[in-house]
């Protein structure tokens, strides 16, 4: 334990049940990338879609909500656009993926991991995710900064540098 939470404890606080829940990266998190539509859209720009034609096709979101999400993750700078042209056609846009996008993967694969347990087809899962470079199965894992693998039970959380309490009521 951190001097930090000892000295909130000291003080009879619980940083579990004291906190400033208003202040939670979970939170904003999903406030960007916690909607159905928007999560399957980068599921399908993973597996290599990047027009709106192809998203549309392929997840049956509503034309006016597509648009609304993929302006958002544009917005966010998860996704950027890029313009193509078929021949014959006007130019339009791409989506491509970002370096903020990429740094999403993780919690989509460990969505993709759980469902394929729990929430799959009775046959198995309808995809498998594996390393392009030697065929092996992808798992998402924990690892802390040096590398050790981690398991649930084995994470503590402790106040950060932007831990607040909740205000005296």
């Amino acid at each position: 334990m951190d001097a930090r939470t000892e000295a909130l404890q000291d003080a009879g606080m619980d940083t579990r049940l004291d906190r400033d829940m208003s202040n939670c990266s979970i939170a904003r998190t999903l406030e960007v990338v916690g909607e159905k539509w928007t999560i399957l859209i980068l599921r399908e720009v993973w597996y290599g879609s990047s027009r709106f034609s192809d998203f549309e096709r392929v997840l049956g979101c509503p034309r006016n909500l597509l648009a609304a999400r993929l302006r958002m993750l544009v917005e966010e700078g998860i996704l950027a656009t890029e313009t193509y042209k078929e021949p014959g056609s006007r130019s339009r846009p791409k989506y491509v993926i970002t370096p903020k996008g990429v740094d999403l993967v993780p919690a989509v694969m460990g969505l993709l991991q759980w469902g394929d347990r729990y929430r799959a087809d009775p046959e198995g899962p309808a995809v498998l995710t594996r390393h392009r470079g030697c065929g092996a199965h992808v798992d998402a894992q924990i690892r802390c900064e040096r590398g050790h693998a981690v398991q649930a039970e084995d994470i503590e959380s402790v106040p950060g540098p932007a831990f607040r309490l909740r205000p005296a009521e």
